[in-house]
Order: C-alpha cells, then structure tokens, then sequence
C-alpha cells in the first residue's frame, strides 16, 4: 500500500484529474451511455466518493449486476455545482458515483467490498494524485441498513489491520448529488489514451480486476 501512495506522489501536480479541464474537449455527440434514455427505476442505488470520478466509475461499471454509474457531485449545492468549480475545491462538492445495481445479483456490501478495496482509504482528503476536500473519501448511506454494513466492514478491516494507517472514509448520511457534465460520463472508456487516464484511471482499475476476478462481468 505505502508503495503504491508513493509511486503516485511521484507524478506530482502536474498530472491530476483536476488540471485535465484544459484538455478535455467536450462532445455531446458522442456515442455515451447516459441514463437519459434508460430506465433505472427497477434498480438499486449506492453512492461512493473515491477520488477521481473518471476512476471510480469505470471501476464500478465491470463488476457483475451493475447496470449504471453515473458521475457527479455529493454535497454542495447544486447552482455551483460545475466541473471547474469543483475542482478547483472552492466548492463544498466531492466527485462522487451512483451506483445502480441489481440487489439480486450483487449486494451492498460487496458494492462496499469493492470501494474498499479499490482505492486508499488511508488518505485525507487525497486519492492517487488528486488532492483537495473534493476527492476524499466517503460512504454516503441512504438508510441504517447501509450504514451498518459500512461501519461493521470499515471496523472489520481495522480489527484485521488491512491497512498500514488508519482508515479516514467518512461514513456519513447521504444528502445530495449532481449530475456531472455529459462529457464526464463513461470518460475512461471514451478517452483511454488521455494522459491521467493512462497514467492513473487504468492502472487503478487493473489493479482492482486482478485483485477481484469474481467479481468481474463475464
């Protein structure tokens, strides 16, 4: 785990999700996966700040019964809400995720197995290279239900000492989430050769579907 901080410490600023803005060139056009034309009603949803959205999403997106992630904005309100502004941390936002997923064929605690598992709770406000109040980590709950399954996982994972440090998720009660700007959505995916997400987003997601092959879609 130290190991794997410090080798992202080492790409320094110049290379986070945040000062990608300038080289992101926004196209509506393009062939994405929105929620605008689907039905999601049917699922189950699950919200999860980990860093970078770009990273989290598509992290999400290949585990089995997972319909949709959609990347966005926790906190805050929402007239501020927007992708400069947030990171830029000026704003009380976090990018964050919703989850949709089928409840018969993966379960929240899993969905909360594989955010644990999938990024460094260890760090305050940080994730990777990305700092800043906006990434931080957080487990937004929607019911008793869920909070009591992150706190029991969260104390499990520090009775068995996981981690080198001490675990800093926030575990906190949902209240708000927005949208992210439709050229947020499916980025990784869209844009694999984008400097952050060769150097950073992909990484991090094949770290996380060698560690969890079982969890994968097929």
């Amino acid at each position: 785990m130290t190991q794997y901080i410090i080798s992202f410490l080492l790409l320094g600023s110049f290379l986070t999700c945040s000062n990608q803005q300038s080289l992101i060139s926004p196209d509506n056009h393009l062939d994405e996966i929105t929620t605008q034309n689907q039905d999601l009603s049917q699922f189950s949803k699950a919200y999860f700040a980990s860093g970078c959205f770009w990273c989290v999403e598509a992290i999400y997106e290949s585990v089995e019964g997972v319909a949709e992630v959609v990347s966005g904005y926790a906190e805050g309100i929402e007239s501020n809400a927007k992708y400069n502004l947030v990171a830029s941390g000026k704003t009380k936002h976090v990018e964050a995720v919703v989850v949709y997923y089928d409840a018969s064929v993966v379960s929240y605690q899993t969905l909360v197995a594989v955010f644990f598992g999938s990024g460094d709770p260890t760090t305050l406000n940080r994730q990777g290279p990305d700092a800043g109040y906006q990434y931080r980590s957080a487990i937004y709950y929607q019911n008793d239900e869920e909070k009591k399954i992150a706190e029991e996982f969260r104390h499990q994972l520090e009775e068995e000492k996981v981690f080198d440090a001490p675990i800093v998720t926030d575990i906190t009660s949902y209240t708000t989430f927005f949208p992210a700007e439709d050229y947020h959505q499916d980025f990784e995916r869209r844009n694999p050769n984008q400097g952050y997400v060769k150097a950073v987003s992909i990484p991090r997601l094949k770290r996380f579907q060698k560690a969890f092959p079982e969890l994968l879609k097929k």
